[in-house]
């Protein structure tokens, strides 16, 4: 028999918990790959010899700051514009991200409708306080922030990207059809 420890989440909670860190390490991964596209091999060579040390993905906010310097900022026209809003918008929705991440959390009887974290941030204890409706909405933010940095001329440039894929199938459609 196994003793698991009950977190007393509510099953709206845990949902939204888990879309915000599956979109978030999605996020993560495409603002990188992005930013190693920018740095190319020298010529006759097939591996990049040199990269920054924020490119050893320490620390996000580092390949962050690459992404807006190296594609958001370079690009032109209105997909720069929305890339660099993506940028402004990954920056908002960060502290709420680590607050989740890296906070201790807990919940009191007064409140049964909301989690509190708690961090320890250079000396300074920051509390933060998250509804399952405040979940909800930085899940579906951070999902809006993944769709546009992949696609930031929105459904024509996912349309044209599934042109070249030559079609699509989610991976949960091919999971059911296998």
């Amino acid at each position: 028999m196994k003793y698991l420890w009950d977190h007393q989440l509510s099953d709206r909670e845990i949902h939204f918990i888990g879309t915000i860190f599956v979109q978030w390490g999605a996020l993560e991964h495409e603002v990188f790959v992005q930013t190693m596209m920018t740095f190319e091999p020298q010529k006759g060579k097939t591996e990049i010899s040199v990269l920054p040390k924020e490119m050893n993905n320490l620390q996000f906010s580092g390949v962050l700051e690459l992404w807006n310097d190296r594609v958001a900022r370079t690009c032109r026209g209105r997909r720069g514009k929305v890339l660099q809003q993506q940028y402004d918008e990954i920056v908002k929705l960060k502290d709420a991200r680590d607050a989740l991440t890296h906070g201790m959390w807990h919940w009191t009887a007064e409140d049964l409708g909301e989690i509190r974290t708690v961090r320890v941030r250079k000396r300074e204890i920051i509390t933060s306080h998250f509804s399952a409706d405040v979940l909800g909405d930085l899940a579906s933010r951070v999902g809006e922030v993944n769709f546009k940095i992949r696609f930031p001329g929105g459904l024509i440039d996912l349309a044209r990207q599934r042109m070249k894929e030559g079609g699509y199938m989610s991976r949960r459609a091919a999971a059911m059809f296998s």
